[in-house]
C-alpha cells in the first residue's frame, strides 16, 4: 500500500475508530490517544498492508483499548438495583435455604462444579482433575452454573 492510499483510508476510518475507542474507554481524550497509537502501528506496517485496512484497524483499536484498561485497572460499577438488600431483617438461614434450593435444581455437573469451587474452595485445576475434564470446560460449567443460580434466585424473589 502506498502512503497516499494509507492516508486516504486512515482519514476515512478515523471517526469510526474514535467512536469504537470511546465506547471501550468512555473518554474522548483517551479514545483519541488509542486511535493515534493504532494509526502509528498501521503506518509501521504500511508497506505490507492491502486495502481495506478497516478490519485490522478495528482489531488494533480494540486490543489497544483492552491493554490500556488492563494497565490502568479500570473497573466498572455494578448496578445493584436488582440485588436484594439482606440487611433489613431477612433471615440468613432462609436466604441460605433458598440459595441451596436453587443450587439443588441445577444439572448435576453444574452442581458438582459449583459446590467444589465455592463450598470446598478447590482450584480450577483440581476440579478438572477430579471431574476428568479440562480447566476450560470447568470454567464454562462454573460460569453457566453461576448465571443459572443468579437468574433463578432473583426470579424467585
Amino acid at each position: 500500500m502506498t502512503a497516499e492510499e494509507f492516508e486516504k483510508e486512515a482519514f476515512a476510518l478515523r471517526p469510526e475508530l474514535k467512536a469504537l475507542a470511546s465506547r471501550w474507554l468512555g473518554t474522548p481524550d483517551d479514545a483519541e490517544d488509542m486511535v493515534q497509537d493504532a494509526m502509528l502501528k498501521l503506518w509501521a506496517m504500511c508497506a505490507d498492508l492491502r486495502s481495506p485496512i478497516a478490519p485490522l484497524a478495528r482489531v488494533l483499536v480494540r486490543n489497544i483499548c483492552v491493554d490500556h484498561m488492563r494497565r490502568h485497572h479500570y473497573t466498572l460499577s455494578i448496578d445493584t438495583t436488582d440485588v436484594p438488600d439482606l440487611s433489613h431483617g431477612a433471615a440468613d438461614a432462609e436466604c441460605i435455604d433458598r440459595m441451596m434450593a436453587v443450587v439443588d435444581s441445577l444439572p448435576t455437573a453444574q452442581q458438582i462444579v459449583l459446590r467444589l469451587r465455592h463450598i470446598d474452595g478447590m482450584s480450577m485445576a483440581d476440579i478438572a482433575k477430579l471431574t476428568g475434564g479440562t480447566e476450560v470446560s470447568v470454567r464454562k460449567v462454573l460460569s453457566r452454573a453461576r448465571k443459572a443460580v443468579r437468574e433463578q434466585y432473583l426470579h424467585k424473589m
